[in-house]
């Protein structure tokens, strides 16, 4: 029996959810550097292949073991294929063609997928009126913190943006499959494993196939560095973080990551490269925060108690 989800994240839940989009925001850097140098399918081969023998390296300290049942590993190739070969891909190549905010934006219709493949698919995430309210804020509180400028790029490069949007609803989807590995009573860490495992059996022969990497020149310091930080951060100590939120989380709490990651994409560059902060990043900041407390649930509690008193 695995553990119930909770709609009302804990503020360790929170800062979990914080750290991963930190993880994850730092992979639209890493891969921005990356794509100049190496093939899309390449560095999701890469950023798969290396998480992979970085965890499977770690598991024996801590005790643990990949499974040998066939069920482990048939769940383990779904969720690799649905939450890594597909969105990995589509991703690493949108981003040879469009500009990396708007594809913030496209990114972030990830949790209004969730919500409805959720609705659909479970019986404890079911979609509510504040839940749909709050994801239609962040959106639009992303849209707002990019710079709603972008937005005229839509219509160029359409194929691009259609397969960001697509990569969102995989993402979507694997987070509701994923659920299943804590009902298996499989350990966060070794389902990341086992994942990143089999998307590396998907990925490597593709490759090898499509970009022949062999052919290519040598890649420069710079993007083995930022292949090592999208494989070793973003994608290793991401996933453990991933896995383990979404057993006691839920799919759709989970993957509000989605408008976390250009605040932290922001905040990085505000932080560490001294960009300047715009008046649409506060505003777009606030937004996502109050989106956030909507789908929380603690905006209509406080609300409800305000107007009706607390009842016993």
């Amino acid at each position: 029996m695995g553990q119930a989800i909770s709609r009302v994240m804990t503020p360790l839940q929170w800062m979990m959810l914080i750290g991963l989009s930190v993880l994850w925001g730092g992979s639209f850097f890493f891969a921005g550097v990356a794509v100049r140098e190496i093939p899309p399918v390449t560095i999701a081969a890469v950023r798969a292949g290396g998480a992979a023998l970085i965890l499977n390296a770690a598991l024996p300290l801590f005790g643990l073991r990949l499974p040998s049942a066939r069920a482990a590993w048939m769940a383990f190739g779904v969720m690799g294929f649905i939450n890594n070969v597909v969105p990995f891909t589509l991703i690493f190549w949108a981003q040879t063609h469009i500009p990396s905010g708007l594809a913030s934006i496209l990114n972030a219709t990830t949790p209004l997928s969730a919500i409805v493949v959720a609705h659909v698919a479970t019986q404890d995430e079911k979609m509510a009126g504040g839940r749909l309210l709050g994801v239609l804020i962040g959106f639009f509180g992303v849209a707002t913190m990019i710079g709603l400028d972008l937005l005229q790029g839509i219509g160029t490069h359409v194929i691009a943006q259609i397969a960001l949007v697509l990569a969102g609803f995989s993402y979507a989807c694997a987070g509701v499959y994923g659920r299943r590995f804590a009902r298996m009573g499989i350990a966060p860490m070794v389902t990341a494993t086992g994942q990143v495992t089999a998307s590396t059996l998907f990925l490597v022969p593709l490759a090898l196939l499509v970009d022949a990497p062999w052919t290519l020149p040598m890649p420069s310091f710079s993007a083995w560095a930022a292949l090592f930080g999208i494989a070793a951060l973003s994608t290793a100590l991401a996933y453990v973080i991933y896995f383990r939120l979404l057993a006691v989380a839920g799919a759709t709490n989970l993957l509000l990551v989605t408008f976390l990651i250009p605040v932290s994409a922001i905040g990085m560059g505000v932080f560490v490269l001294g960009e300047a902060l715009a008046p649409r990043h506060i505003v777009g900041m606030a937004l996502i925060g109050f989106g956030l407390a909507c789908i929380d649930g603690r905006v209509f509690g406080f609300a409800a108690r305000r107007i009706f008193g607390s009842k016993a």
